[in-house]
């Protein structure tokens, strides 16, 4: 279901943006047809004398010049801030490549720098992690391997029947 929709979606998408194509080339096309008729009006040249027709060309050649120097102008301009534009991206790879960024290290920081960094050099908090582990002797472990190791066969005649449950409850509890 959820394709289905993503595709009727996509296709109502696409059906509004050649909609919005078809409706912006229009309005070019309007005001293309618009600007010309405003700038440029058609030319009654039958029934001009000669005379009319070397003042209407004079006129003619005087806003081609114009328009000439317009366009130099600003071609002028487009080159001059295209040079800028490759200029400065120039500038920005040569200051990426001058910064290096430096290879961070590790750094060990012991648990009270970091609690006076947080809260500040007026409180005085100490904390010793080592001390509140759980110390455990060796001796202790090794016993009680050995005790397990040499009683199993003894222990296995113990708790076998219903008193050896009643042992291994108890010592549960």
């Amino acid at each position: 279901i959820e394709s289905l929709c993503l595709c009727v979606w996509q296709s109502l998408m696409v059906a509004k943006a050649k909609d919005e194509l078809e409706q912006e080339l229009v309005d070019k096309e309007a005001e293309k047809e618009r600007y010309l008729a405003e700038n440029a009006p058609l030319l009654q040249t039958s029934g001009m004398s000669l005379a009319e027709l070397q003042e209407l060309c004079r006129e003619l050649h005087v806003k081609i010049d114009v328009v000439d120097e317009e366009r130099y102008d600003i071609e002028a301009k487009v080159l001059h801030n295209t040079r800028e534009i490759k200029d400065l991206n120039i500038k920005v790879l040569d200051l990426r490549g001058k910064f290096k960024r430096p290879t961070l290290r590790r750094v060990r920081v012991s648990a009270d720098a970091i609690l006076r960094s947080l809260l500040g050099s007026k409180h005085k908090v100490s904390m010793d992690l080592r001390a509140n582990l759980k110390s455990v002797k060796k001796e202790d472990t090794e016993k009680e391997k050995t005790v397990e190791v040499s009683d199993w066969r003894k222990n296995v005649e113990a708790m076998s029947g219903m008193e050896g449950r009643k042992k291994m409850f108890d010592a549960a509890q």
